[in-house]
């Protein structure tokens, strides 16, 4: 099982993504992104996040997946938003989705999210 932590970095003109991979070993990746709201840029950071598991056949593995936005769970897990701006990331999650044969989505507070939040602050600085 992999473990991942997402994170997301947001001013009003750019963002930053953090991820956080743990498996038999860790690996870290701090992404410089064009969104400017930051949730949105936290459903991209976890769309990133599984997208590069795809791109590096790691999605044969179940997939436990943190972040501290309540809104982006809370959007992918029950599969509907009423907000447009959201829609296109709802669309890409359900896409992306069945590509694993276990996709867990879990909140946690942003005290347990320390690293992919150091993460996504190097990611935004990237991006300036």
């Amino acid at each position: 099982m992999l473990k991942i932590f997402t994170d997301a970095a947001a001013n009003l003109e750019r963002s930053g993504g953090g991820i956080v991979i743990i498996s038999d070993k860790q690996k870290q990746l701090a992404i410089p992104m064009t969104e400017k709201n930051n949730h949105q840029a936290e459903l991209a950071v976890i769309l990133y996040a599984l997208n590069y598991l795809v791109d590096h056949q790691l999605n044969d593995q179940s997939v436990l997946l943190y972040s501290d936005s309540k809104t982006a769970i809370k959007i992918l897990d029950q599969g509907q938003t009423k907000n447009k701006l959201f829609l296109p990331y709802l669309s890409e999650f359900n896409e992306l989705a069945p590509l694993f044969p276990l996709l867990i989505l879990q909140w946690i507070p942003e005290a347990k999210n320390k690293g992919a939040d150091n993460l996504a602050r190097q990611g935004l600085r990237k991006e300036l």
